[in-house]
């Protein structure tokens, strides 16, 4: 099946980039958030990232205009009820994940495909909230979406044949790069990173060294862009507590315990990047 048009649900980071992707690639795109003020101001992001984009010479103001074109905002998922494929990409909260899947069956044709962006949420899970399970597949796109060239595809034990292969199509049209992970807690990268993550919060709250320090010793030692403290603060502390719990919990091994300095971090609100102070301060 061809994509005619598509619906992503949730207007933030993650949101706006896979929308701006799509609309990039040619796909017209519903961007819905229940908060219209939000979905306008993630529109207005997707214009702005545009504009920066033509400044550099990188797409023509034409091209950028096209996009714009393709983009219009909804504040229900009855507003993107003639989409064939909807993309979840909401707070990583079982609950609010739940309630956006009901309103998608309910509002979407039966064999509009449903994938959700989840982290770390097991894709089995999630298809069996809705009818026609089959239809249900996790599209695990990488922040910030319009740089990071990998999408994590997760097959369902429900999801069909017929789902996976359109799907991946899709994000291929996009320009991504495709893996296939098994539908375990933390999927292939999130599997390998949040214990990374973890491990340097249990290296700080030990006073292995500084936040800094572990972060150079990281960067410079193993070739990374950036530190795992930084990395966790730009995820969002609360994100990363949170996937490590589903890890824990879905996997039952202490190894997978999140840190308590982490715990404390969320505790105290600080969030990371988005907060203004996690383990650093910005």
């Amino acid at each position: 099946m061809d994509v005619k048009s598509l619906c992503v649900v949730g207007a933030g980071q993650m949101g706006a980039g896979i929308a701006q992707v799509a609309a990039q690639a040619g796909i017209p795109v519903v961007l819905i958030d229940q908060d219209q003020a939000f979905a306008q101001k993630g529109r207005a992001g997707i214009q702005a990232q545009l504009e920066r984009a033509v400044g550099k010479g990188k797409i023509k103001p034409e091209e950028a205009a096209a996009t714009m074109d393709r983009i219009t905002i909804g504040t229900s998922p009855a507003d993107a009820a003639h989409c064939d494929l909807a993309i979840e990409a909401v707070t990583e909260n079982e609950s609010v994940k739940r309630k956006v899947f009901e309103a998608l069956g309910a509002a979407l044709s039966p064999t509009a495909i449903l994938a959700s962006n989840t982290s770390s949420i097991p894709i089995t899970r999630i298809a069996a909230w809705v009818k026609n399970p089959e239809r249900v597949i996790g599209m695990h796109f990488m922040n910030p979406v319009p740089i990071m060239q990998l999408v994590e595809l997760i097959r369902a034990i429900q999801t069909s044949d017929a789902v996976y292969a359109t799907t991946r199509a899709l994000a291929e049209r996009m320009g991504k790069t495709c893996v296939l992970s098994k539908d375990m807690p933390g999927f292939i990268v999130n599997r390998i990173l949040i214990p990374m993550i973890n491990e340097a919060c249990f290296a700080l709250q030990e006073g292995l060294g500084s936040a800094a320090d572990i972060d150079t010793a990281m960067k410079l030692g193993t070739n990374q862009p950036m530190g795992p403290l930084t990395l966790a603060d730009f995820i969002g502390l609360d994100t990363c507590l949170y996937i490590a719990e589903v890890m824990h919990k879905g996997l039952g091994e202490d190894k997978y315990r999140p840190a308590p300095i982490l715990r404390q971090h969320v505790e105290a609100g600080w969030l990371g990047k988005k907060t203004k102070r996690g383990f650093f301060v910005y």
